[in-house]
């Protein structure tokens, strides 16, 4: 190494030590014509380099604040900047504090032309005073002295930070509605001559946040950084060197509310318990709520009249063959998969070891059941790195035989109406319902999005030789085993011991990406290729799958599952731990219509009908009603 690059790397080594030992970040010394700004800090009152976790209390009415009450005195950060007077009179200066989320943003300004903004910068997280009416601050007479004069001030990181109308509800201000988002946050100070805000030298748009010009609202970074006041005249533009880390960590041992809407407060009273009820304690601390499947009555199965152990019993192939061929229609039980008629019986919040435990009930003959579980998160968010550590249910036992369940964790909108709406689609539009067919009307944006992880017996769709598998039907011959005892075909019984993991984005058929298609088709992401699959244009999700052993995922004492929902991207990872996760699918948005709108997050075990897993091998019809409860186990969530 020659002797200049040992020197480089050994100065990058000492910084980087610096800032790991948490010793105080300074912005440099910046000059203007008539004044010098140093030793700007945004949050002198916390410490550099800590990561801040959202504080969930009062979370619900207000949204999440950065900081929380309880984090630091007062509830605001404190900010600091010095100036020196250069001038030849005293004078006032002007300031401003801006932020913005760096972790989830669009860039400020177009790759190809920087004197313009990038035309969705105005999605990006950011935001100055709490009131938007209020412009600049001013500082104070500052003497000719030589001298630098310390400048405080305080503010804090709201939702709604725009303090747009969208999201205001009979005058009040629901800032929960666009709530902040998690990862780092940038911090850029502003301090200008008076004069310029006194003489109107800048937009209002950048006054007020709040505001539009013709084409919208503009960011301030990119006004700052990029556009017109990069150049203003006695006016200093710096951004902070450090950043603010937020994550979210929602205690699943804080509770479960019951939502009013899905249960009456006398079926709620009936079956409350200390962690699980609709009283205002366990309103403001859980931060997770029993989830009920809507079921969809068209979704009838006419099930099997047997009651068994699947993971347990010794349950084979053969038994499936035989329930399958030899149950006289008129024996088989006609049902739905149903939901919890009681709440907080199969859900419990533990706050010892911080964790809820769900249980899928047993059945019984007569009180046939197969009973969907699960739970929600309550606080919608946009974007994040969404990591699951959890136990659920096997799905296969010893013989490769199916239980019937789907495993899912998967994000869903917060709320349909107007204040959450999805971007445009310029493309012919989106399908304007979930529920609805091809011919459904398309409207230029929707309400409703959705990103799973769903985890069960079927097959891959891509390629298209397991499109659908071709099964031998055999005949009905009790007195020859070979005759109904068929086996399956080989690529069925490659992936025997597999399960599907399969990753969707519900993009609601938009044919706006460039290379939005129908059919199978290949994405390629980290010298991986993940198949991608659409039954038609007009159909409202985009899946890739990938086989993973069940002993793996659900053998173990817990696994991890993580949906990382980027402006432009899904990564869907899964892995034995956090620093061990690898890429099962991928989607970014030159192939399909990435969400932008706020979305909750649930966790589920739940019996899918199997119709709508078209080639699957085995049918939950032909699956027995569970003859013990199916326990899953949810230990962390963390969002970041």
């Amino acid at each position: 190494m020659k002797p200049v690059h040992r020197y480089i790397l050994l100065l990058i080594l000492f910084s980087g030590s610096l800032i790991s030992c948490r010793q105080p970040v300074r912005s440099p010394e910046v000059v203007s014509e008539l004044f010098v700004v140093k030793d700007f800090n945004p949050t002198t009152n916390w410490k550099q380099g800590e990561t801040l976790s959202l504080d969930y209390a009062g979370a619900m009415k207000q949204g999440f604040v950065i900081p929380g009450i309880s984090q630091v005195e007062g509830g605001f950060f404190k900010l600091e900047f010095k100036v020196k007077n250069t001038g030849k009179t005293p004078q006032k200066y002007s300031y401003k504090i801006y932020y913005q989320n760096e972790s989830y943003k669009f860039p400020e300004c177009n790759v190809s032309d920087t004197t313009k903004q990038h035309p969705d910068a105005w999605e990006n997280f950011y935001g100055s005073w709490e009131e938007t009416v209020t412009a600049f601050v001013e500082t104070g007479v500052i003497p000719v002295d030589n001298e630098f004069h310390t400048i405080e001030g305080k503010f804090r990181i709201v939702g709604n930070p725009r303090n747009e109308q969208q999201y205001f509800d009979q005058g009040n201000n629901d800032r929960w509605k666009r709530n902040p988002r998690v990862g780092n946050y940038s911090f850029m100070l502003v301090v200008t001559a008076s004069e310029n805000v006194d003489n109107k030298q800048f937009p209002d748009q950048v006054l007020n946040i709040g505001l539009k010009n013709e084409t919208g609202f503009v960011n301030p970074y990119f006004y700052f950084l990029y556009g017109a006041g990069k150049s203003m005249k006695n006016t200093i533009v710096q951004k902070f060197p450090g950043l603010l880390k937020v994550v979210a960590n929602p205690d699943p041992g804080a509770g479960i509310f019951i939502n009013p809407s899905a249960y009456s407060r006398e079926e709620a009273d009936k079956s409350k318990n200390e962690g699980c009820s609709q009283d205002p304690a366990i309103y403001n601390s859980a931060a997770f709520e029993q989830f009920v499947h809507y079921v969809d009555p068209s979704t009838k199965m006419n099930n099997i009249p047997v009651i068994a152990d699947v993971l347990n019993d010794n349950y084979t192939r053969m038994d499936y063959n035989w329930n399958k061929r030899f149950y006289r229609k008129e024996e088989l039980v006609a049902i739905t998969a149903s939901v919890a008629p009681r709440p907080c019986e199969t859900v419990i919040s533990d706050p010892v070891n911080h964790k809820i435990a769900m249980r899928n009930p047993k059945s019984e003959f007569g009180k046939w059941q197969k009973q969907n579980v699960g739970v929600i998160t309550r606080h919608g968010m946009t974007f994040g790195k969404y990591t699951v550590k959890c136990k659920l249910t096997e799905l296969l036992n010893k013989n490769n035989m199916w239980n019937g369940l789907t495993n899912a964790i998967w994000l869903i909108t917060q709320s349909q109406a107007d204040w959450n709406l999805r971007r445009d689609c310029n493309n012919n539009g989106y399908m304007a319902n979930y529920y609805g067919g091809r011919q459904d009307q398309r409207v230029k944006n929707v309400g409703y999005s959705e990103i799973d992880f769903e985890i069960l017996k079927t097959v891959p769709y891509c390629p298209s030789w397991v499109l659908p598998p071709a099964y031998s039907n055999g005949i009905d011959d009790q007195k020859n085993v070979q005759n109904w005892n068929v086996p399956f075909p080989e690529e069925i019984l490659a992936d025997d011991d597999k399960i599907m993991v399969s990753c969707t984005n519900w993009d609601m058929a938009c044919w706006q990406p460039a290379e939005f298609h129908d059919g199978c088709y290949p994405v390629r992401y980290e010298n991986k290729t993940f198949w991608a699959h659409r039954w038609d244009k007009d159909y409202r999700a985009l899946t890739q799958k990938s086989p993973e052993r069940d002993d793996e995922l659900f053998g173990s004492s817990y696994y991890y599952f993580q949906i990382d929902w980027q402006p432009d991207k899904i990564i869907w990872r899964i892995g034995p731990s956090k620093d061990k996760m690898r890429v099962v699918g991928y989607m970014d948005d030159k192939v399909t219509s990435i969400p932008n709108n706020q979305m909750l997050l649930i966790i589920t075990q739940e019996f899918h009908n199997t119709k709508w897993w078209v080639g699957s091998a085995y049918s939950q019809d032909n699956t027995p009603f569970p003859k013990v409860d199916y326990v899953g186990e949810i230990f962390e969530l963390t969002i970041e």
